[in-house]
């Protein structure tokens, strides 16, 4: 027979239960938003308002544990200026690249990243040209007091006709930069930290879409099995 509970023991009982039930919802949700890729909230919606004059799409997923392992994600980090960390930045973290099309023709992709800010998490969506150019920017998640301002259109249109070639002459780490990407300006100076790890986020986004599709092009995508 098992040894009998000493009163102050029961006591402690439903402390100790609550316990182990925050260790195992915490170890959970750890492993699951630590494999979370950045997925459209509306696909539909979403794309026909970040490329207007589309008429569908095909989402396509990968990783940068599939698509070259460690040695992608050294190239990355040096690409981007920096060490990938944290729950938003593993190996094997899966990734969505919509492919846009106007009837049968590919005209581009949208593609987004997660990033940590200041007080949580921030999504970051890119509408790209078959050139890697950004027609869209769209931050579909920020938690932030001043989220309204960043989210603003009046600041994704500042990201407009950049490359990853502008990002190449802007520092994550030290948030100093040169050339296009000096134009992008903070609209919220209380909120630089996020507002740095937004442009961290786009020059991240922009190097995995070069990584996965403008130097290596995935396998062609048709309109055909496009999602509606």
């Amino acid at each position: 027979m098992p040894p009998e509970r000493t009163i102050e023991q029961q006591k402690n009982l439903p402390a100790l239960a609550a316990i182990l039930v925050l260790l195992l919802v915490m170890t959970t949700y750890g492993v699951v938003w630590g494999a979370t890729g950045c997925d459209l909230n509306d696909p539909v919606r979403d794309v026909a308002r970040l490329f207007p004059g589309s008429t569908g799409y095909k989402a396509l997923y990968t990783s940068i544990l599939q698509k070259g392992g460690e040695p992608l994600l050294a190239r990355i980090e040096t690409k981007l200026g920096d060490k990938f960390h944290g729950l938003y930045e593993i190996i094997d973290n899966p990734y969505t690249i919509y492919v846009i099309f106007n009837n049968q023709k590919m005209i581009g992709y949208i593609h987004g990243v997660n990033q940590k800010g200041q007080y949580g998490g921030i999504q970051v969506f890119l509408a790209l040209d078959l050139k890697g150019q950004i027609k869209a920017f769209y931050i579909q998640r920020m938690t932030s007091q001043y989220a309204a301002k960043l989210r603003d259109e009046k600041f994704g249109r500042q990201f407009l006709g950049l490359t990853l070639q502008d990002f190449d002459h802007y520092d994550v780490i030290s948030g100093k930069a040169s050339g296009k990407v000096v134009g992008v300006k903070n609209p919220v100076p209380e909120a630089e930290a996020d507002f740095r790890a937004a442009l961290r986020a786009t020059k991240k986004n922009l190097i995995l879409m070069d990584e996965f599709v403008y130097l290596a092009p995935p396998a062609p995508a048709s309109p055909g099995g496009q999602q509606q």
